[in-house]
C-alpha cells in the first residue's frame, strides 16, 4: 500500500469514465437489504488508527448445508487495543433461505466469533462431502469442520492456528494426493498497541506497509488424517519479507499441476510453478509478473487468475494502489506473460483509485470472462493532503468486449450506488437464476449484494464437480467448454481476488451458441474426459468423477 501522491490519477477521470454503451448492458442492483442482509463490517478501530484497521475482511459463497443454495459468510474485526468492548461486532453468517432472500443463521452456525478475521477459503478439507472453512485472522486462524452446516473450529489440532497477521488463503491439492493442503499469505509483523505513530504533514495517519517487516507465508500439506504439516522451507515457498495480502491457483503452464500467485505489498509479487515433485519454483520475475512493466515495485492487493483473452491459457490480474494501474496480464504461452494494462483500458480507468478485490467473471453470459474490482482508500482522512483523493471509491466493472479492451462503468451514484470503502469480492449465482451476482464486503459499513441483472445474452450452463480419486471438491479440476466457435476454460479454485471466496460451481455463458461442441474435463487426478453428452443447458448440473451424473 503505497502511501506516495498520486497526481496522475487526479486527472484520469477527466472524460475517462462516461457513459459507455458496451459497459451497460451489466446491470447490478443492490439487494443486500431486500435480502435480509443484516451486517456492518468493523475494523475494530476507535482513532489510534492502528495498522490491521485498512485490511478489511473478504467474503464468502459457501453452500455449507448441501442444498444447492448459496449462503453467505462476512468475516469481520473485533475491537483492537484501546477500544471499548461494549463495541463488539461478530462475523456473520446468513442461510441462503431461497427466493433470493437470507436469514441469520450465525449462532446456530458456530462461526460467529473466529477473533479479528480478514480472509476466507473454502473446501471439503475432509472428504466428508460437505465444505469447510479457512478463516484467516490477525491472532491465530481458524479451520471451521463442517457437520452437516454446523461448523467447529479445528485449527490447533490440525497444525494451522497460526498467530501471524493472516490475509488471504487458498485450498489446493499441491502434490495431486487426492486431500487439500493449504496456502497462507501473511502481511507484517505488527504488535497491535504498541506501534508508533505516524503522521503525514501534521496529521495522523495509518503508518506505511514498509514501516513493519513482512511475515512468511506459510504452506500446509494434508496429511489426510486431519492434520497439516508445515512444509514452506522444502517446498520451496519460504519468502520471509514477502508481505502477502493476496493469492490466486491456477495452472498457469497447463501441465496439471496447481502453481500459486501472489500479491505483495511494496515487494515483488512472486510466481510459484509447480514442478510436480512436492516443490515449487519461483518464477515472477522471469515470468513479468514480479514489478511493473518498468520494474518498479508496486503494492499488490488482491489477484485471480482467469483466461480473459480466450486462448486457452490461464491470464492474471493483480490490482495495486492510486497513480499505479491494476496491473492485467496476458499469458503470451512458455510461461511468459505481457502486461496490457493500457493496451485494454483497464490500467488508465484504475488510476484514481485504490485497489483491492479483483474478480474474473463472465457477467453478461457472453462467454468472456469481465473483471469485477473494489476500490477504497487506505486513509480516511486522505481528502485533508491529497487533492482530489476520496475514501470511499466506486467499485469499477470492465466488461470484456472479445477484442483485447474492456469498457469499463463505475458502480457510483450515476449507478445509484454510493461509493463505499471497498474490501473483498466474490462471485456466485446466490438466486440460482443462471448467471454470476457480486458480494462485497465494505470497510466499516454495509456489504454490498449486487443481484446481476442484466440482460442474459444467451444460453448458460452450471457445473457442480465432486471429486472421488480427486479431492471432493475438485478443486484445480479444469474445464474447456467450446461452443459458437469461441473456447472457454475455467478452474475450480478456492479462496482468490482479496480476502474471498467464490461460487465452487462453474458457470459457462454461451451467448448467441444454441448448444455446445465439446466440454472436456481434467480432473486433479489426471483423468481426463469428454462430458459433453452428460449434461443438459440451462441448469445446474453435478459431474462426479469419473462422469457419470448424480
Amino acid at each position: 500500500m503505497n502511501r506516495g501522491p498520486a497526481s496522475v490519477a487526479a486527472c484520469a477521470l477527466a472524460g475517462l469514465l462516461g457513459p459507455a454503451p458496451a459497459a451497460s448492458q451489466i446491470v447490478f442492483t443492490d439487494a443486500a437489504r431486500e435480502a435480509g442482509i443484516r451486517f456492518r463490517h468493523t475494523d475494530g478501530g476507535c482513532g489510534s488508527r492502528w495498522f490491521a484497521e485498512q485490511v478489511g475482511s473478504g467474503v464468502a459463497f459457501i453452500d455449507a448445508d448441501g442444498d444447492g443454495r448459496l449462503d453467505l459468510y462476512f468475516p469481520s474485526g473485533v475491537p483492537l487495543p484501546g477500544c471499548p468492548e461494549a463495541d463488539r461486532a461478530t462475523s456473520r453468517f446468513f442461510r441462503n433461505a431461497g427466493g433470493g432472500r437470507f436469514a441469520d443463521a450465525t449462532d446456530a452456525s458456530g462461526l460467529g466469533e473466529p477473533g479479528y478475521a480478514t480472509g476466507c477459503a473454502a473446501g471439503d478439507v475432509d472428504s466428508d462431502g460437505d465444505e469447510d472453512l479457512f478463516v484467516a485472522c490477525l491472532g491465530p486462524d481458524r479451520l471451521y469442520r463442517n457437520e452437516r452446516g454446523r461448523f467447529a473450529d479445528s485449527a490447533a489440532e490440525a497444525g494451522v492456528a497460526d498467530p501471524a497477521f493472516g490475509s488471504s488463503a487458498s485450498f489446493l491439492d499441491y502434490d495431486r494426493d487426492g486431500d487439500l493442503d493449504l496456502y497462507v499469505a501473511s502481511y507484517v509483523e505488527v504488535e497491535t498497541g504498541k506501534e508508533k505513530r505516524c503522521t503525514r504533514g501534521g496529521l495522523h495517519v495509518y503508518c506505511l506497509p514498509q514501516d513493519y517487516p513482512g511475515a512468511p507465508d506459510r504452506l500446509y500439506r494434508n496429511d489426510g488424517r486431519g492434520r497439516f504439516t508445515d512444509v514452506t522451507p522444502e517446498a520451496g515457498v519460504l519468502m520471509p519479507r514477502g508481505r502477502g495480502l493476496g493469492v490466486a491457483v491456477g495452472d498457469y503452464d497447463s501441465d496439471g499441476w496447481p502453481d500459486i500467485y501472489v500479491a505483495n505489498d511494496t515487494n515483488e509479487n512472486h510466481l510459484f510453478r509447480n514442478l510436480g515433485d512436492g516443490t515449487f519454483l519461483e518464477r515472477g520475475l522471469e515470468a513479468g509478473v514480479a514489478v511493473s512493466e518498468n520494474g518498479v515495485l508496486e503494492n499488490g492487493m488482491g489477484t485471480d487468475w482467469g483466461d480473459w483473452s480466450g486462448d486457452g491459457l490461464l491470464d492474471l490480474v493483480v490490482t495495486n494502489f492510486d497513480g499505479q494501474t491494476n496491473a492485467l496480464y496476458r499469458s503470451l504461452g512458455g510461461g511468459l506473460f505481457e502486461d496490457v494494462s493500457f493496451a485494454s483500458g483497464t490500467g488508465e480507468a484504475s488510476l484514481p483509485y485504490v485497489g483491492w478485490a479483483s474478480v474474473f467473471a463472465d457477467l453478461d453470459s457472453d462467454g468472456l470472462l469481465d473483471l469485477f474490482v473494489t476500490n477504497g482508500h487506505v486513509f480516511d482522512n486522505v481528502a485533508r493532503f491529497q487533492e482530489g483523493a476520496a475514501y470511499a471509491q466506486p467499485s469499477l466493472v470492465h466488461r470484456n468486449l472479445g477484442n483485447g479492451r474492456f469498457a469499463t462503468r463505475r458502480l457510483d451514484r450515476a449507478a445509484s450506488m454510493e461509493p463505499r470503502v471497498g474490501r473483498g469480492a466474490a462471485a456466485g449465482d446466490y438466486d440460482g437464476d443462471g448467471d454470476l451476482d457480486i458480494a462485497v464486503s465494505n470497510l466499516n459499513a454495509e456489504p454490498f449484494l449486487l443481484r446481476n441483472d442484466s440482460l442474459r445474452a444467451g444460453r448458460w450452463l452450471g457445473l457442480r464437480l465432486a471429486g472421488t480419486r480427486s479431492n471432493r471438491s475438485a478443486i484445480g479440476a479444469r474445464v474447456e467448454l467450446r461452443a459458437g466457435g469461441r473456447l472457454q476454460v475455467r478452474e475450480v479454485k478456492s479462496g482468490s481476488g482479496y480476502l474471498s471466496q467464490g461460487d465452487l460451481r462453474l458457470l459457462f455463458g454461451l451467448g448467441d451458441a444454441r448448444s455446445i461442441d465439446s466440454l472436456v474435463v481434467r480432473w486433479p487426478s489426471g483423468r481426463v474426459e469428454d462430458a459433453a453428452g452428460r449434461v443438459i443447458l440451462d441448469a445446474y448440473v453435478t459431474l462426479v468423477e469419473p462422469g457419470h451424473v448424480q
